[in-house]
């Protein structure tokens, strides 16, 4: 574990940094890893992780200080994701749909907007992020949910799909149409739903192949009543809105899954060091000494470009979606490639619940889909070389 080693040492956390990860990561070793093979099993949420993540005041470390906050580095930020998703990846999405969701706020909402709905945040509420619709995957143009202005009012109408955090959540971060805006770009617009809004339902929870803990919900909105005081920015802002936040989020879940492919990494050398085989442990095996190179080499070169795509952020750099593509990509396909050989490492019992191989196999796949697929990314990164 040389190499990797050599690489946490070089990311030169200061005192206070080093300080918040030591109790994300007692945390992650002491409540959140233990809990994890139950809430798998048993698709419960995880509220007594949760719980043990807002006692450390976690969300506060992306909220402004002035709103109850005591913000932090994005690089920081992203450490944390992996290390909870480590630990368990459906915990792990629910904390960082929180930023998903929240940034936005925090960015582009206005002075009365933050002091009146991050508070909730910074004490520990849960954030939604509710764009996708049957209609509208990766291309959000095909959205159908509308916004009519109605006085002092938005009436918003339709449904959204594949929602995480969908049923518990305190704030949506809500994507719709404005209905006086006929071009289907320029009418994306963007608002904060609240819980408990009347004629806002969860219609249902998705029954899911890994991330079992984490709450997957198809909405509906019969009209809701929404403040015109929850509008971010003026109607037909969302699309650039949606776009300047995907660079945040995509490195967000470009951490998730490099926690996934750290765990999986670990399990391979710790089952290669123990089990023996025809006399001989599994890593005195040079085909599988072969196989931890490769991934090591993989998961190296993943550690530092997220660790790059975060410095960015913190440098203030807002152009950086080909960057937040790769790195979304690479971590995504690597952590599916690191879980598959996971899987393969541990023979039948990699195939059975006895160890945490299978489920880390279940949890990878959904991170080359959601915030776009990585054929999008792709798509994304070849399109950029194209002659204009």
């Amino acid at each position: 574990m040389k190499l990797l080693e050599q690489l946490a040492r070089a990311r030169g956390w200061n005192e206070e940094e080093r300080l918040i990860l030591d109790q994300v990561q007692r945390v992650a070793d002491e409540v959140i890893a233990p809990n994890a093979e139950h809430v798998d099993r048993t698709s419960e949420f995880p509220w007594e992780n949760v719980r043990a993540l807002n006692e450390l005041g976690l969300n506060a470390v992306f909220v402004p200080e002035e709103y109850g906050g005591m913000p932090m580095s994005y690089r920081l930020y992203l450490e944390i994701v992996s290390v909870i998703s480590e630990a368990c990846a459906s915990t792990g999405i629910i904390w960082a749909t929180n930023f998903h969701g929240m940034k936005p706020l925090i960015q582009y909402g206005n002075d009365e907007q933050r002091a009146r709905l991050l508070p909730r945040i910074a004490e520990g509420g849960l954030g939604a992020l509710a764009i996708t619709e049957s209609t509208a995957g990766s291309d959000a143009t095909g959205m159908r949910t509308t916004f009519t202005p109605d006085g002092d009012d938005i009436l918003v109408k339709g449904s959204k799909i594949f929602i995480s955090n969908g049923d518990v959540a305190d704030l949506y971060l809500l994507f719709g149409k404005w209905s006086e805006i006929e071009d289907p770009k320029k009418s994306i617009s963007v608002l904060i739903l609240e819980k408990g809004t009347p004629g806002f339902e969860v219609v249902s929870k998705e029954h899911k192949m890994g991330h079992n803990g984490s709450s997957t919900c198809a909405l509906s909105f019969d009209n809701c009543r929404v403040p015109r005081a929850n509008l971010l920015g003026a109607p037909g802002d969302g699309l650039a809105i949606l776009l300047a936040s995907l660079n945040k989020s995509r490195p967000s879940v470009a951490a998730h899954a490099r926690g996934i492919a750290r765990a999986a990494f670990k399990d391979m050398v710790a089952y290669g060091n123990d089990r023996v085989q025809g006399g001989k442990r599994v890593l005195d095996f040079q085909a599988n000494q072969f196989t931890l190179a490769d991934l090591a080499a993989e998961l190296a070169m993943v550690e530092h470009w997220t660790d790059y795509v975060g410095g960015l952020v913190d440098q203030g750099i807002e152009d950086m979606g080909l960057e937040a593509s790769v790195a979304k990509l690479r971590a995504s396909d690597l952590a599916m490639k690191m879980a598959i050989e996971c899987v393969q490492f541990h023979g039948g019992y990699g195939y059975c619940q006895d160890y945490r191989a299978e489920r880390l196999m279940r949890d990878a796949k959904i991170t080359q889909i959601w915030e776009g697929t990585n054929q999008i990314h792709r798509q994304l990164l070849g399109r950029s070389f194209v002659a204009k």
